[in-house]
């Protein structure tokens, strides 16, 4: 499900994640860039990929949490998926070195959508996204990682009852743990959040950025994140980051899912700029 890979750059060791159904191959140019450009040491840990649940149900389990309670300050980064599960990561840990995340393309407010059907059949041939929701708001389809951040607006009842994951890491539903991941989150030097218009997979494409879709009067439409509860509640702490300069918004367009971590133009432009 997901690899991690460890640099030092500037002395600060660089862990990135991967996404679903990708190895570590897939990373390759993302590593080559940083490596010629600010690091002096490097070293790749490949995790396996798996499209299992994300988390156990002990939290201090969770997958991911390398090396990120040390003394050395760290940058993270994931992509897709992968940033969904950095990010969460971060979140179980309220002691963690973590300086400076960034989220490359991930469904950071769930996913769901017209896209998300061609995303769907590579692993669900046979499913649709309007009714998948049967299947992943239920015990058995909890098993799988796509269920567990499969946010669909015209279902928040079942959402609520049946995600194990996005739920609870976006405090939508409060737990003893709530106030831990919202603190471990604000510990950040600075949060880096990208996505954009042509990635033709994230959907809506503005979930990179904890937007997501409002059902009203039968219609869905896209809800900035900064009018959705979860900034305006502060309840992970984004609204926290924002007020003292440590949220970054990087929109940029025509840029396709899979381009995000290969392309160098894009690497260089919108990733290592924050890792410097």
């Amino acid at each position: 499900m997901f690899s991690v890979f460890t640099f030092i750059v500037s002395y600060k060791p660089v862990v990135i994640m991967h996404g679903i159904l990708s190895g570590a191959d897939s990373m390759n140019s993302l590593q080559r860039e940083i490596e010629s450009q600010l690091v002096q040491f490097g070293k790749r840990l490949e995790a396996g990929k798996r499209i299992k649940r994300l988390f156990p149900n002990d939290w201090k389990f969770a997958p991911g949490r390398y090396n990120c309670n040390s003394n050395t300050s760290l940058g993270r980064s994931g992509h897709s998926q992968g940033g969904l599960l950095a990010r969460a990561t971060i979140q179980t840990m309220p002691n963690h070195n973590v300086k400076v995340f960034i989220s490359l393309s991930s469904p950071q407010a769930g996913q769901y959508g017209k896209f998300s059907a061609n995303f769907l059949h590579l692993i669900f041939p046979d499913l649709a996204s309007r009714t998948v929701y049967e299947l992943f708001y239920s015990k058995v389809g909890q098993l799988t990682s796509v269920a567990n951040y499969w946010n669909d607006p015209r279902e928040q009842d079942l959402y609520r009852r049946y995600s194990v994951f996005l739920p609870y890491i976006n405090n939508e539903i409060q737990t003893s743990n709530s106030s831990i991941f919202r603190t471990a989150l604000t510990r950040l030097d600075k949060m880096v959040l990208i996505g954009g218009p042509d990635d033709g997979v994230i959907t809506p494409w503005q979930s990179s950025f904890f937007s997501h879709f409002g059902f009203f009067n039968g219609s869905l439409d896209v809800i900035p994140f900064n009018e959705r509860e979860i900034f305006t509640s502060d309840a992970i702490g984004l609204r926290t980051l924002a007020d003292h300069g440590k949220l970054v918004i990087v929109a940029k367009p025509f840029v396709h899912h899979l381009s995000w971590h290969r392309n160098r133009n894009v690497i260089r432009e919108v990733i290592l700029p924050h890792l410097i």
